[in-house]
């Protein structure tokens, strides 16, 4: 382009200098001579490449000239385009610089009918210049970028805006505002819980900047906030109105597990599950539904946290008010199980009317009864009101006055001494509960389980829900309670064992259990015995281990204690010394026949020689050494 520029200067000159010599030769009016020359019709300004050489004030002027016919732009720079062509892909636009630029028609599908040549638009300088030259230009760009800027603004005025749902995405809805997708979560669509979302996609909606996000260029928006300025007002002027015990109609829009919440026309109001029905209700979705229309009455309200208590039971008198005159103390009701505690059980008379029967009601026996085991929800029952009174709204019920009281002739029926079979009830560390009949049971002590077995825990005997047979040994009819006994369904073994078992006897047995203290040893007949730690020592140095059968020596027995005290040790220790009571005795009779030899040397020689003392010396020496030995080895004995 410059080089056509300056070869179009150059012709121009040239044209200008022959008009000059042609307009001279007419003013003088005299004949001009022209020397005839071979290059007379050369211009000889013009070099050889055929361009003008121009001076340096020249120079200046056209690179003026040539430069004012261009646009300064740069990257980022938002700037007005015209479309001058369109292609099947792309849209060629004019933007006043060295080269036009393409958008691709895409950009343009929110215009409608589509972009049209001569359409000025908007766009966004992304690069004068890419990897191959081009002009980058962008529309989509250039309105993301104006569609911030607006955003951003009506944030920090508080303006609404009006947007288009576009799509649905997790947890929320995408909304075009000013040409840029803003997110609208699913708690922010309106005031009421909103399950489908779909509903509201492709809807034009006025929505409310609530948040920003400068450095991602993120935006959220709500329409639940618009709504909300909206009911404020309402619900000022219904708070300004509210008065205790005031009547109101609501509609349900929320059910949770400890109560419902209503609209009261623009303000939300709190109804409790026990304010709902004077009778007991589990869930309130048992008598409420979501949308129902319902009268309630104001119970409480607060101005400042703006919350309001209802209640629905109290526009109903309370069932204590109209209970019939009939029921009287002493009449049987039925009733259904409505809660369960430690202390016993409520029946449910009818809806708001109550009895409480207690554990100690539930039955004549004495034995623990547990109530959460014994009753269950929902079941029912008859029972008889033993007490009534309805200032205090409260009543007790007793089931198991609705029969005979079997402690009445327990003596006839249950004579000490009597033999029974029973069923084992409970089971605690000290004893087994047996019941007998309907209402009459009775402990076994733990001491009363066995004669010949001593138990940890009365379970190792025992399961409940076992047969057992007993003897009624002690009958307390004031505190209702039997004294039951097993073992003394058999005689006492311990009177003949005595003769089976004397201290001194040997017998095998085998450890049944071992600890630090001793061992627990089960002997011939059921019995058991004890041996002490240091009585479980064996001949080579070790211990007697758990379930190791070996012979024991009965080292005491005791009838009226029921125990026997055994020992391993004390049968090897007893072998050696009768091994070493033999070895004395021995030396004893030997020396006791030294001594009568002696004597009868001595009575047959009248007159000693020399020879014969020496005899004698010898004699005595032994002797003496034979007594020495005899008194160490009983010494050491004892």
């Amino acid at each position: 382009m410059s080089f056509n520029i300056f070869k179009q200067l150059n012709a121009d000159a040239q044209e200008g200098s022959s008009a000059n010599a042609a307009e001279a030769a007419a003013t003088t009016n005299v004949p001009v001579e022209t020397p005839v020359s071979a290059h007379d019709d050369f211009d000889w300004s013009v070099d050889k490449r055929n361009v003008t050489s121009y001076s340096a004030d020249e120079k200046t002027k056209y690179d003026a000239v040539y430069e004012g016919t261009f646009k300064q732009i740069n990257d980022g720079e938002m700037i007005q385009a015209t479309v001058e062509s369109l292609t099947k892909t792309d849209a060629v636009v004019n933007i006043g610089f060295k080269s036009d630029g393409l958008i691709s028609l895409n950009e343009f599908r929110d215009i409608p009918g589509g972009v049209k040549v001569g359409d000025v638009i908007e766009v966004m300088v992304v690069e004068k210049e890419d990897r191959e030259g081009n002009l980058h230009l962008s529309r989509k760009n250039a309105r993301t970028t104006r569609a911030w800027e607006r955003i951003v603004e009506v944030h920090k005025t508080g303006e609404i805006v009006t947007g288009l749902v576009t799509s649905k995405t997790k947890g929320g809805l995408i909304v075009d505002v000013f040409g840029m997708e803003t997110f609208l979560p699913g708690s922010q669509i309106d005031v009421k819980p909103v399950t489908d979302y779909d509903q509201f996609v492709n809807k034009t909606m006025e929505f409310k900047v609530v948040k920003i996000n400068e450095a991602i260029k993120n935006a959220v928006v709500s329409h639940k906030a618009l709504i909300e300025s909206d009911i404020e007002a309402q619900r000022a002027e219904i708070m300004g109105k509210l008065e205790k015990g005031q009547v109101l109609e609501g509609t349900i829009k929320n059910i949770t597990d400890f109560g419902a919440f209503l609209d009261l026309g623009g303000l939300d109001g709190l109804l409790y599950i026990t304010d709902i029905s004077w009778g007991r209700i589990n869930h309130p979705s048992e008598v409420l539904k979501m949308d129902q229309k319902l009268n309630v009455v104001v119970l409480d309200f607060d101005d400042d946290k703006k919350r309001i208590s209802l209640g629905l039971k109290q526009l109903t008198p309370h069932p204590w008010d109209t209970l019939s005159e009939g029921l009287k103390e002493g009449e049987i009701v039925k009733g259904k199980v409505v809660n369960i505690e430690d202390y016993g059980a409520f029946l449910e008379i009818m809806p708001g009317v109550e009895g409480l029967v207690h554990v100690s009601e539930i039955t004549w026996a004495n034995t623990p009864i547990n109530a959460k085991e014994f009753f269950k929800l929902g079941d029912e029952y008859e029972a008889k009101v033993v007490t009534l009174d309805k200032d205090t709204r409260k009543m007790s019920l007793s089931i198991k006055q609705l029969t005979e009281d079997p402690w009445s002739n327990i003596e006839t029926v249950f004579p000490e001494g009597s033999r029974h079979k029973g069923v084992v009830k409970n089971i605690t560390p000290y004893g087994v509960f047996v019941e007998l009949a309907t209402g009459i049971g009775g402990m076994i002590h733990i001491s009363d389980l066995s004669w010949l077995k001593r138990f940890n825990n009365p379970n190792e005997y025992t399961k409940v829900g076992e047969n057992i047979d007993v003897v009624i040994m002690h009958i307390d009819k004031e505190g209702r309670k039997l004294q039951l006994g097993h073992k003394q369904i058999e005689e006492d073994p311990w009177n003949t064992l005595e003769s089976t078992f004397p201290v001194g006897s040997i017998h095998e047995g085998t450890v049944v259990k071992k600890d630090d203290k001793g061992a627990v040893v089960q002997l011939p007949y059921g019995l058991e015995g004890f041996a002490p730690a240091r009585h479980l020592a064996k001949e080579d140095g070790k211990t007697v281990v758990a379930e190791e059968t070996i012979p024991f020596m009965v080292i005491e027995f005791d009838r009226n204690d029921k125990r026997i005290v055994l020992s391993h040790t004390r049968i090897w220790e007893q072998v050696i010394e009768e091994e070493k009571q033999a070895v004395a005795k021995e030396r004893k009779a030997e020396a006791e026949q030294t001594k009568k030899a002696v004597k009868n040397l001595q009575s047959k020689v009248e007159k000693s020689t020399l020879g014969d003392l020496g005899v004698l010396a010898d004699l005595k020496a032994k002797m003496e050494s034979n007594a020495a030995a005899e008194n160490k080895e009983e010494t050491k004995g004892e």
